[in-house]
């Protein structure tokens, strides 16, 4: 006959559901840790080539030959940058000489608020290309400041800053044409180019006075 199965003590009891529940955490813990490794290299070259589609709008990639991505300098967060947190900046080079530096900014006084901004400027302080990330401006109006929204499909409004020196050209015309400047707008619609304007000009001026940072061998 049989003897009859004891049931477990409560204390018993605890342990072998805690030790039951422990395995379960591990297991799941290692699947997900496996999936996780298995997707990442997936999941970062998926962010690299949205980074370099946005770089390949102001910097063309035939004007460097390093992996721009890995050549990566952080910066502090600036006023003259617009930025409230660390933001990264990219070196381009050729032949191991820097030839440009892509960097981000931000203008704070949009129509809707905040512009992010990409832009290129070369070791001589030409900017090469600008491009806005980001931005909450009124569509049909202020958005003109993207190339695909832009209704002057042959010269964006954007690519007016293309091979500006904004330490050579006096403040008073960094400024749209209605306040006295060189700039295009659009009629009704100057509050955003205003900030664009204005942002791009003390970004370029920022990587001018900090050149060592941007441009120094090393």
């Amino acid at each position: 006959m049989t003897p009859p199965i004891k049931p477990l003590s409560a204390p018993k009891m605890a342990v072998r559901t805690a030790v039951i529940l422990f395995i379960f955490v591990v297991i799941f813990t290692g699947l997900l840790s496996g999936a996780y490794l298995w997707t990442k290299s997936a999941i970062d070259v998926a962010a690299a080539e949205e980074k370099m589609k946005l770089v390949d709008e102001v910097l063309p990639r035939n004007a460097y030959d390093n992996d721009l991505l890995k050549d990566a300098i952080s910066l502090p967060p600036s006023p003259a940058l617009g930025t409230e947190d660390v933001s990264t900046a990219y070196r381009a080079k050729r032949a191991g000489q820097t030839t440009a530096v892509v960097l981000e900014a931000v203008a704070p006084d949009g129509y809707a608020g905040r512009i992010h901004l990409l832009l290129a400027i070369g070791t001589d302080g030409t900017v090469l290309g600008v491009r806005a990330t980001q931005h909450k401006e009124t569509p049909g109006l202020g958005d003109y400041i993207e190339p695909k929204k832009d209704k002057n499909k042959n010269r964006p409004w954007i690519t007016q800053f293309d091979g500006l020196k904004p330490a050579e050209i006096e403040e008073r015309d960094w400024r749209v044409r209605k306040d006295g400047g060189r700039f295009d707008s659009v009629a009704g619609a100057t509050v955003t180019p205003r900030a664009v304007i204005k942002a791009v000009r003390k970004a370029a001026l920022y990587v001018a006075e900090n050149r060592e940072t941007f441009f120094a061998a090393r």
